[in-house]
């Protein structure tokens, strides 16, 4: 199983529309700088798995009391972006079928002390 640890901060893939190819709307530029940035730290992933699992880290707002922001380290993220449009980007960015994997995971949690990042295995 290959691992991928990837720093970036998971985003979910925005609605998008025709107009979008010639208006520049800002959440569209993000997105696709986000795809360009996975797809730079997974190069050299195979490009026909079978099974797909990622895990993305959010950081911890820094809004939140000190005590609410320890209570939080490492628990699940439960507040947007929703996980399935984090992963229809992240599919969307790596595989131009994904329809062909099979079995995958994919949690969201809250940074562990160890910085927010995506951690993506493929087998």
């Amino acid at each position: 199983m290959k691992e991928y640890i990837v720093p970036l901060v998971a985003m979910g893939k925005p609605r998008m529309t025709r107009r979008d190819k010639w208006a520049k709307r800002d959440c569209v530029v993000r997105y696709r700088e986000f795809c360009d940035l996975l797809r730079h730290y997974c190069q050299g992933m195979p490009m026909d798995p079978m099974y797909l699992e990622w895990i993305a880290y959010f950081p911890i707002p820094a809004s939140l009391s000190k005590k609410k922001a320890e209570e939080l380290v490492g628990q699940f993220h439960r507040v947007k972006p929703d996980k399935d449009n984090v992963d229809k980007a992240i599919m969307d960015a790596l595989f131009k079928q994904d329809q062909r994997l099979a079995v995958g995971a994919q949690e969201k949690r809250y940074d562990d002390g160890h910085g927010p990042r995506i951690v993506i295995r493929v087998e």
